[in-house]
Formats: structure tokens, C-alpha cells, sequence
């Protein structure tokens, strides 16, 4: 146990793993002493001799367990990032014990007494805003996880999370299954018509890694799968590998996720019912801006109102375009994004090809970084002698304009066979202030999946894979800036439908001049981006814009009707899908396909309920960027209030309050439809 890296003391603050010492090994034994020793917390709490206060029951609480979650958040991040089979396994193991292990705390009965004796008798003026909101939230949190039900339904709980915490894994492990092992070899060059160098180079690494001799590999992974979908003119090819993208976990084998599906909703369900609310989404949106699912399908109606004729217009022009220049007769949904990427060419004469020689990665970095020390004064510094978990890894000290510490910076930008797909934030340690006043900063990671450099080119971004580097770096500037006391309502411990604001928010400074002459000069030639490519850039901005809106619709209505249909069942998968998605389609659907069965972010992540904050959260942005339009995308002043009143305020109030002493007034939903080119006023 003493060589265990896990269990130095200094893991209990916010200091970088030591990942080159730690081992498969270290993981289980560091979780078991470690839940002990929790557990003799909690013990410490319940049953000191003072009767129960705010500081010795609430904050006290808050505290505990320090440890064990900076080894939770070190292994279920590497679990996402640097897994092997080896890790899954252990992942099967101790996820039961630490479900377990928070109903233990979640269910006793006399801490909830301490707990409920604060929340019932304390005098409420007493306390600051953010101590309030702790001591609702615990309370809260102990209620919405069974505190107040008998035993045997207790029992019921418990066996419900465990089961459930397996069942998400288990969801998330056959879709990455799916995904590694499927490969779509090419072995003669006419297969490659239509594909730009970058994706040609890319698909014989892969071939080269995977084995084959003269040939390419087109994989599910996105920075193979979606420049094939773009730009492949083998419409047979698209057909075959868009079936196979969305076809995973779908296909009746072993890794077929539709029993785990039902099971995943049936429970949450009767969790929800146990708790004494009628759906899952009922007891989730109690603690979300939209409140309730009526309200959340009131709001994605009233956008379909404005998203479904621009998503129809959209389609034709697409599909008249096709037959214009190739005979088309009927546009598929693996022709679109071909046809309106050539589409979008000829209108604005822009493309990703033409764009993507000033985006290299490096350089966009160093933009989003300059972008931050303009409206937050913070500045990044390399450090290599801090740790790394794996050697694409780049790590940087976060320093404020005084030298003092703000965060560590973790970027991991390409795909491996260990790392699921997609992009997200995450960190290894959030921010907190201690008993004693120190400021323990946070660990805040974000993951990517973009194209590894060639061997004769440097890793050169999409427009697209720019806006997800600004969208993922504005999640972990929620995270660099906080400044709470307490590390559960710290960074982007916040209501989902609120956590998307400053992610999304910063995707907008990447269509303004200004932000891209910071970085968007030429790769080889270091031209600065031409003035009349940002305005196609700008002019291009809304191109199939209600495709796009409808397409975002359709997931969190599928969503909805998923977590929100009461007394809910189902026996065939498919066709509920196809029933929901038939309201929101504006191109046939895929025989043989099924978008739930790899639906990670409602099956795995923490997006059950939730999928519709994505598009919640642009109305906040697009309100929120139009404050700084009117006043300057770099002004400090409007910057500094966004930082104090959002970044660094995290969960510490309601958000709807946060924003209005940010914004001055409540979101306008026409600010999303006006930058949308949707609504005409």
C-alpha cells in the first residue's frame, strides 16, 4: 500500500497524478482502502457528541471523501481516454462498490437526521448565498436518492443503481466495440475519388498500423468516418459505411445494446416512480432551468416551428442540386452532407480544403489561448516536466496576470484505440477553498479527436473541428476560473441545462476577424486568412442551418420520449424510434440503423433528460454574445462580469439569477432564431 502512487497524501490536494507510476494494479486496493477510509468519515460526522451545525454536518460532508473522488476522477478518466480490456474489467469491478458506497452514505439514516435537523432549524439568514445553496443541495441530494423512503425501498434503490451503473457500462463498452473493430479496407486507388490528401494519408496510416499492405482503412472514428461521408464520390461506399456508423450495437449479436436500452429506461423509471415522481425526466428537470418536461417540449416546439421549414427548403435545394449535377433521383441521408458540402462550395466558394491549411493545430491553440488572455488575462506555459498519461498529451501551467496559479491544462487531441470518439471536458480536480483559506486550483483536461499530423503535413483542422476546439476549451474555462468554496458547486458543477453556456458561447468569437487573425495564417506560406474568407466564413455560417436545428431537435425529442412518457413500454426498439424520429425527419431513415442503441450521451453520459440543453443553452449564448457584440467581442468589461457572474460563480446560485447579473436581463429566445437566419423581424 505505501508505494501505492494512488495513495500519497499528496493525491488528497490538487496536485498532477504521477500517471507514468501508476498501474493497472494500483487501481482496485487504492479504491477499497479508500472507501474505508470514507467510510470512517462519515463515521466521525454521525457520531461526534455536538449536536448537528452547518459546519459540522453540511461542510464537514462536503469535504469528506476527498481522496477517494480524485482516484475516481484519475481512473473513469482514463477509463474514457487510455482504456485497455484490463481497465474494463476493473471498471466492472468497482463501479458496483462505488454505487454502493454512495447509497451507503446516501441512505443513513442518521447522517440524513443531522442533515435534516440543519436544513429543518437553521436560520437561513445566517448564511451566504453559496453556503444556502450547499445545504439545499445536500439535502436535496440525500431526498432525491431515497432518504425519506422505508427500508425495503431502500433495498429497492440500492439494487436499481447498482444494476444501472453496469448496464451504463456495459452500453458504453459495446459501442466502443463496435467502433474499433470496424474497418472499411479500400485496396484500389478509384476508391479514394473525391477524398483531399489529408484523408487519402490518414486512411493508408491506419492501413499500415492495421496490418494491410496497399491499401486503406476508413474507420468509425470521426476524423475518418466524416471527411469519407464529405467528400467520398463512391455514393456505394457512403451508403455502406453510414449504415455501419449507425448501425452499432444494432445488429442482434452480443454487442447489441436494445435489451440494455430497456432495461436503462425501465429503471430509471421505476427509480423515479420509488422517489414518488412520475417519469425519469420528471425527477431530473426538478433540478434544471426548463423545470419540467412540458416546459422542455414547449420550448423544442416552438423552435421546430421555425426549424422544420428551413430544414424542408434546406433538403430541396440539397436534393435539386444532386440531380443538377449527377442525375440524383433520390437524395439518401449519405448523400447530404456530400452534396450540400459541394453545394456549399459553389455558393460561397468555401470549403473545409480551402480553409483547413489555416487551421493547424498548433496555431489554433495558441488563438483560443490568446483569446483567453485578452478577456480573462490568464496566460498558458508549456511544462513537460508534468506528467502525462500518454505521449500526445501536452500539458500547461494557467497563470493570472499577477503569476499566480489558476489551473493545470491538459490537451489530448487524437484518436487511439483505447479512447472513446467525440470531444469533452473533464478534470482530475476541481477547485476548492479549504477550512483553512488555501485555494486549491483545479486539473481540468479536455479530449479531442482530430487528425494526427502526416507525414508531409501538419494536423490541419475543419472549420468545424475549430469551433469544437473553442466550444471544449470554453467547458474548461468553467473549470480553470472557478473561484468557490466548494468543490460540488465548483467550475461545472451546475444545472446541465446551464453547463453549455460557456462552451458554446466561444464558438462565436471563431466567425468574428478579429479572433481569427489571432491564429488562422497559412501553414505553409503563414499568410494571415484572407478578409474575404472570413466573410465567406460568415456568409456560410447558417448554410443548412434547419437541417442542422432539426437534427438536434430529433435527438432531444427521442430523448424525451425516452425519459418522459409515462408508464412507458417498449417492446421493439426500432420501431419507437422510428415512430418519434418520423415527427422530425426530413430525409427517409436508414433500413437497419438505430440511433438509441449508440446514444452515449443519454445511455452513458449524463445527458438522460437532458439532450434538449444543447439547444436550451444556445438560446443563452446567442443572447449572451450579442452583449458583447454590442459592446466589442474583447471588451474587459463585459469579459470581467461574464467571469465573475458565470466562470467563476459555477454552482454557487440558481442560474437563471447568475445570468441576469451577467446579462442585465433573462435569454430572448429570438437571439437564437435571429443568428440562426430563422426568424425574420
Amino acid at each position: 500500500m505505501n508505494t501505492n502512487p494512488l495513495l500519497n497524501s499528496s493525491t488528497t490536494h490538487n496536485n498532477p497524478p504521477a500517471f507514468s507510476k501508476i498501474t493497472n494494479d494500483h487501481f482496485k486496493p487504492a479504491f477499497e482502502k479508500l472507501i474505508e477510509e470514507s467510510k470512517k468519515e462519515i463515521d466521525e460526522i454521525v457520531n461526534q457528541a455536538d449536536s448537528p451545525s452547518f459546519d459540522n454536518t453540511v461542510v464537514q460532508l462536503e469535504a469528506s471523501g476527498k481522496q477517494l473522488d480524485r482516484v475516481s476522477a484519475i481512473f473513469f478518466n482514463l477509463n474514457s481516454a487510455e482504456t485497455n480490456d484490463e481497465m474494463q474489467a476493473i471498471a466492472r469491478e468497482v463501479s458496483p462498490m462505488l454505487t454502493e458506497f454512495s447509497n451507503d452514505i446516501l441512505l443513513n439514516q442518521e447522517l440524513f437526521a443531522r442533515v435534516k435537523q440543519v436544513y429543518d432549524t437553521i436560520d437561513r439568514d445566517s448564511l451566504s448565498a453559496e453556503d444556502l445553496t450547499l445545504l439545499d443541495k445536500t439535502y436535496k441530494g440525500f431526498v432525491r436518492n431515497g432518504a425519506l423512503l422505508d427500508d425495503s425501498k431502500k433495498e429497492q434503490l440500492r439494487k436499481i443503481d447498482v444494476e444501472l451503473a453496469q448496464l451504463s457500462l456495459e452500453f458504453g463498452e459495446h459501442v466502443l466495440a463496435e467502433t474499433n473493430k470496424y474497418e472499411l479496407v479500400l485496396e484500389s486507388e478509384d476508391d479514394l475519388e473525391g477524398l483531399p490528401a489529408y484523408a487519402r494519408e490518414q486512411a493508408a496510416d491506419t492501413a499500415h498500423n492495421k496490418g494491410y499492405n496497399d491499401a486503406w482503412v476508413i474507420t468509425l472514428d470521426y476524423p475518418s468516418y466524416v471527411p469519407f461521408m464529405t467528400y467520398s464520390a463512391k455514393r456505394e461506399l457512403r451508403e455502406k459505411l453510414a449504415k455501419a456508423f449507425a448501425s452499432k450495437a444494432f445488429k442482434g449479436d452480443e454487442l447489441d445494446n436494445r435489451e440494455i436500452v430497456k432495461k436503462i429506461v425501465s429503471l430509471r423509471n421505476e427509480r423515479a416512480q420509488l422517489l414518488g415522481y412520475k417519469t425519469h425526466a420528471h425527477f431530473i428537470l426538478e433540478e434544471r432551468m426548463a423545470e419540467s418536461p412540458e416546459k422542455v417540449m414547449d420550448f423544442l416546439e416552438e423552435i421546430e416551428k421555425y426549424g422544420k421549414p428551413g430544414a424542408k427548403r434546406d433538403v430541396e435545394e440539397v436534393a435539386a442540386f444532386a440531380k443538377k449535377v449527377d442525375g440524383l433521383e433520390q437524395l439518401e441521408k449519405w448523400d447530404f452532407a456530400y452534396y450540400s458540402e459541394k453545394l456549399k462550395k459553389e455558393k460561397y466558394n468555401v470549403d473545409d480544403e480551402l480553409l483547413k491549411p489555416y487551421f493547424q493545430l498548433e496555431k489554433v491553440v495558441d488563438g483560443v489561448f490568446q483569446a483567453a488572455k485578452k478577456l480573462f488575462g490568464i496566460n498558458f506555459t508549456e511544462n513537460k516536466e508534468i506528467d502525462r498519461y500518454h505521449k500526445d498529451v501536452t500539458v500547461y501551467e494557467v497563470k493570472n496576470e499577477a503569476g499566480e496559479d489558476v489551473a493545470t491544462f491538459y490537451a489530448d487531441f487524437f484518436p487511439r484505440a483505447g479512447k472513446r470518439a467525440g470531444a469533452w471536458m473533464t478534470s482530475y480536480a476541481g477547485q476548492f477553498k479549504d477550512a483553512d483559506g488555501n485555494n486549491h486550483r483545479p486539473l481540468v483536461s479536455i479530449v479531442c479527436n482530430f487528425t494526427k499530423p502526416g507525414k508531409t503535413t501538419p494536423s490541419l483542422l475543419t472549420f468545424n473541428e475549430v469551433t469544437t476546439l473553442f466550444h471544449e476549451f470554453g467547458h474548461a474555462l468553467h473549470g480553470m476560473l472557478a473561484n468557490g468554496k466548494y468543490e460540488s458547486l465548483s467550475g461545472t458543477s451546475v444545472y446541465w441545462d446551464f453547463v453549455e453556456l460557456p462552451s458554446q458561447v466561444l464558438e462565436n468569437w471563431c466567425y468574428e476577424k478579429e479572433c481569427l487573425d489571432l491564429f488562422a495564417r497559412h501553414y505553409e506560406t503563414g499568410e494571415t486568412i484572407p478578409e474575404n474568407y472570413i466573410e465567406r466564413i460568415k456568409e456560410s455560417a447558417n448554410f443548412m442551418e434547419g437541417y442542422q436545428t432539426m437534427r438536434q431537435l430529433s435527438f432531444g425529442m427521442l430523448d424525451m420520449a425516452w425519459h418522459g412518457t409515462e408508464n412507458l413500454t417498449v417492446e421493439d426498439v426500432s420501431q419507437f424510434e422510428q415512430d418519434i424520429m418520423s415527427k422530425t425527419d426530413v430525409l427517409s431513415p436508414i433500413e437497419g440503423t438505430n440511433m438509441s442503441c449508440s446514444f452515449s450521451h443519454i445511455f452513458q453520459g449524463g445527458y438522460s433528460a437532458g439532450y434538449y440543453s444543447y439547444k436550451w443553452a444556445e438560446v443563452l449564448d446567442a443572447d449572451a454574445f450579442e452583449y458583447f457584440k454590442e459592446h466589442g467581442i474583447f471588451n474587459r468589461e463585459i469579459a470581467d462580469k461574464f467571469k465573475q457572474h458565470v466562470l467563476s460563480a459555477g454552482g454557487s446560485e440558481h442560474p437563471m439569477t447568475l445570468y441576469k447579473r451577467f446579462r442585465g436581463q433573462e435569454p430572448d429566445v429570438k437571439a437564437l432564431l435571429r443568428r440562426a437566419g430563422l426568424l425574420e423581424e
